[in-house]
């Protein structure tokens, strides 16, 4: 072989294994950082990781808040229509946070099942609803008690939807 041809071939290959190393890292990067978004069915029925970071969310459950001693504390139920699960939260609540409304809490499931979340976020708006528990919620035929009450009263009729942008339209 040609030493110049040597030389190209050789320059080629560790370019090719740069690259491969670069989309190696990325991946694994990217692996690590996604919080994947599970519904309290999911969760209830075990088919989340332990001890890894995910998203839940649903609807706050009547009756079910309850604040420890400590005082930042507080356990509440989350419902999907289908399930419900217990969520535990030390730190200080969104102000919009209350029962009956939609959240999406961020944390882990610890090897007792408990979900421990880190972060709460509660809806910015009487007529939001996070897109991935409006989601859930719509798969789980959510339709109980939840629906009476402000976040529901601009809900599309039959035959509309509401875009990404919160604007209603037909379809």
């Amino acid at each position: 072989m040609h030493p110049q041809r040597k030389q190209k071939l050789f320059i080629i290959l560790f370019m090719l294994s740069g690259i491969a190393l670069a989309v190696t890292l990325m991946l694994v990067a990217l692996k690590e950082n996604i919080n994947l978004f599970y519904t309290p069915t999911q969760i209830a029925a075990g088919e989340v990781p332990k001890n890894r970071t995910i998203r839940a969310g649903g609807m706050v459950v009547e009756g079910s808040v309850e604040r420890v001693k400590d005082g930042l504390t507080v356990r509440f139920g989350v419902s999907d229509g289908a399930s419900e699960i217990k969520i535990s939260y030390t730190g200080i609540l969104p102000d919009l946070f209350s029962e009956g409304q939609g959240i999406v809490a961020l944390g882990s499931v610890n090897d007792q099942g408990e979900f421990i979340a880190s972060e709460v976020l509660a809806k910015h708006d009487e007529n939001y609803m996070p897109p991935e528990v409006a989601d859930a919620m719509e798969k789980a035929k959510y339709n109980a008690k939840y629906q009476a009450g402000s976040q529901m009263k601009d809900t599309p009729k039959t035959g509309e939807s509401i875009n990404e942008t919160g604007i209603q339209g037909a379809y």
